[in-house]
């Protein structure tokens, strides 16, 4: 209907809108209202004007109005054209309605039939909430029914698990009865032991067993059981370790093989049956205390019969060989007695320090006989693995370290007494070094075990070693200190003996000590350094010549540095000492035997040559003074090099020594003879003896002919 009336209103305005085309006539809204007009009909009283002038102002920014006022219609007859298309709008409309009457009829038809069906819908939605409600509140009883169910069923769970634990605890099954009392001691007899300690143990230490009426029906069955399951395995393990005392029986074979699958005897004893259980560790202590005893009784008295004597109180670095009886060293051969001081093969012991033990029958079958070391280092390798062996065993057998040094006190004390027996009357000091390094080694090897049952022994053992090593060795200290110097002397210039034994003991010592670095046993050497050297300063007098004193002492530092270089390539500061004192020696030597064949020449030389020619000195060099040295050492020098040569050969025991002294020599020779040919030449008239004088390359050469003989 709004649409028609804008469409009426359109009509109207432009009929107006055309008539007027042509005329533009400004609006004045004021001035137009004025020329209104009303008819004579309408009163005066039904008319209000009031909110006219208001109206008229929201009115004027409309478009319509606007338009139509401009142009200057009348308003009355504006609003019957408005009228008209109003009314001709509705009949329009009205028609339309007609022509759709059925169909509206249809569509209310419709819209009835629709809210009937509504109706039903609602009333049957109503009835299935209703429903629903109902089955929401049967599902929260369900629910609440559930949970309760659960709860009671997770209640009765744990009891019936506990209650079922309490019964499998508590009962004694015929057939563990049967294995306890009429089984053998066997791997089932084993797992029927470790459920009855559980039951034992249940019914001591639960809580809730005690207030159990069961316990009472119970307690005395397994008491019984108890009793005779200590008594059974009693039986059993006795026998056992009785096997132990047969003769030729491999223990550690029995103890691995037989006594091991059975530990859990012990452990139920010790928890069970704790009297039987100190039995049962008394019997073994006493027997394997006996057994090893006996063992390493019987394999001491097979060592003893191999044991080779290298020394005795007088196998001494000062002492006379000639003074020793010739009886005392009857049953033992020559070669053994360098022994008494020189290493030698017997180092080889400490590279086969973890070597099997000897086996004696077969040593002795072979007659062969070892220094004491050797047999030293066998024993302690039987100890070490015979100790770490038994020791495992009882840790794991009984569970205590402990009762090791119970079973080892008897094999401890026979030990003890063989080596208080052996040590007191042990002279070899190299052989105690050895026995000293032996132990710490020893110690090093039970260290990488990770087995300390050894660590008192072996101390004990070094702290014994030590102070017999340090008495052996101030004997030798003392036989140098006392040495009757008369009684060693020996009319030879060449090494003394005395002298190649402190060198060979020395070095021994020395070697011994190359990776370990005592400090007190450097101390104990250099004191033993200081007497050897006043005892050769003894003997070199004890020479009537002081050329041979000379000679004896490179002889003997030279064999004690040769020595020395054995034991290592630096050989320490002993070794600088002998060399400083060799380097001495020499360059005297060089100087009595040039003086002996030249000693005219090299006066001269000292005393004149360094003169300056140019001052005034009271007797100035002339060449009669210097022509005899001249024509002398010309007429004689090589036979003098010859007889040098001779001597030098003749004196020294070592032949690259004695070179090393001629070639020093002959060079100190070449330098007096340069500096004497230099004298000449700033003597007035000295180019006379131009013609006597040697030439430097002819005695050069003569030099090295010397040395090519080395």
């Amino acid at each position: 209907m709004t649409k028609m009336a804008d469409t009426a209103t359109n009509q109207v305005g432009n009929s107006y809108g055309e008539a007027n085309d042509s005329q533009e006539i400004a609006f004045d809204l004021g001035v137009f209202v004025g020329d209104l007009n009303f008819e004579e009909d309408v009163s005066s009283d039904d008319i209000s004007l009031e909110g006219l002038q208001k109206e008229l102002e929201e009115c004027r920014n409309d478009d319509v109005v606007a338009n139509i006022l401009s142009k200057g219609t009348k308003l009355r007859e504006y609003t019957k054209g408005v009228e008209n298309n109003l009314r001709q709008v509705e009949l329009d409309s009205i028609q339309d309605y007609i022509k759709e009457s059925d169909n509206l009829v249809s569509l209310h038809d419709q819209i009835r039939d629709c809210d009937s069906i509504l109706s039903q819908m609602e009333t049957l939605l109503s009835g299935f909430q209703a429903e629903i409600g109902s089955i929401s509140s049967d599902i929260k009883i369900l629910q609440e029914k559930s949970m309760d169910m659960g709860l009671k069923l997770k209640n009765r769970k744990v009891a019936e698990s506990k209650l079922a634990k309490f019964v499998e605890d508590i009962i004694v099954p015929p057939r563990m009865v049967d294995i306890i009392v009429d089984g053998e001691v066997n791997e089932e007899y084993m797992r029927t032991l470790e459920i009855l300690s559980k039951k034992l143990k249940f019914v001591e230490v639960e809580p809730m067993v005690k207030t159990s009426k069961a316990l009472k029906d119970v307690q005395p069955e397994l008491e019984k059981l108890r009793q005779k399951a200590v008594s059974k395995v009693f039986e059993f393990i006795v026998q056992k370790l009785y096997a132990l005392r047969k003769p030729k029986t491999n223990i550690q074979i029995l103890q691995q093989s037989v006594l091991l699958k059975y530990k859990y005897v012990v452990s139920f004893l010790k928890e069970h049956g704790k009297e039987v259980y100190i039995e049962v560790r008394a019997a073994y202590i006493d027997t394997m205390n006996k057994v090893l005893s006996a063992h390493f009784r019987a394999y001491i008295q097979a060592l003893e019969k191999l044991q080779l004597d290298i020394a005795t109180s007088s196998d001494l670095i000062g002492v006379d060989t000639r003074s020793t009886s010739l009886f005392s060293r009857g049953r033992e051969p020559l070669k053994n007695r360098s022994a008494v001081y020189a290493l030698g093969e017997r180092i080889s012991i400490l590279k086969e320090i973890d070597q099997p033990a000897l086996i004696p029958h077969i040593a002795e079958a072979s007659s062969t006989k070892y220094p004491y070391e050797v047999l030293f280092r066998s024993l302690h390798k039987l100890l070490m693995d015979t100790a770490s062996s038994e020791y495992l065993f009882c840790d794991d057998f009984f569970g205590e370290e402990t009762i090791f040094y119970e079973i080892f006190a008897g094999p401890f004390a026979v030990i003890d007494e063989h080596f208080n027996s052996i040590l007191p009357n042990c002279f070899d000091a190299i052989g105690l070094m050895l026995m000293i390094r032996i132990i710490y080694q020893h110690q090093l090897i039970m260290s990488r075990r990770r087995i300390p049952c050894l660590d008192s022994y072996l101390d004990k053992v070094n702290i014994s070693l030590w102070p017999r090593f340090k008495m052996v060795f101030d004997m030798h200290l003392n036989s140098l200190r006392n040495a009757n110097v008369r009684a060693l002397w020996e009319d030879d210039i060449h090494p003394h003996y005395v002298m190649r034994r402190y060198a060979e003991f020395t070095s021994s010592l020395i070697h011994l000590n190359v990776e370990y670095g005592d400090g007190q046993l450097e101390l104990n050497l250099e004191r033993l350094r200081m007497a050897i050297d006043d005892m050769l300063i003894k003997l070199a007098k004890t020479f009537s010549k002081t050329k041979l004193q000379t000679v004896f002492l490179i002889n003997n530092y030279d064999m004690t540095i040769s020595i020395l270089k054995e034991a290592g390539p630096e050989g320490g500061k002993i070794q600088l000492h002998f060399e400083e004192l060799l380097k001495s020696n020499t360059a005297i030597f060089v100087e009595e035997l040039l003086l002996e064949h030249f000693g005219d020449l090299i006066k001269f030389v000292k005393t004149r040559a360094s003169e300056d020619l140019s001052s005034s000195s009271e007797r100035l060099i002339t060449v009669a003074e210097v022509e005899p040295l001249v024509k002398d050492f010309a007429s004689r020098w090589k036979s003098a090099i010859e007889l040098m040569h001779k001597d030098v050969i003749t004196s020294f025991s070592n032949f690259l020594c004695g070179m090393e002294i001629l070639r020093a020599a002959l060079t100190q020779l070449l330098l007096y003879y340069t500096r004497l040919s230099d004298c000449i030449k700033r003597i007035p008239g000295g180019s006379a003896l131009n013609k006597d004088l040697v030439s430097i390359s002819s005695i050069m050469y003569e030099i090295r002919k010397y040395s090519r003989t080395f």
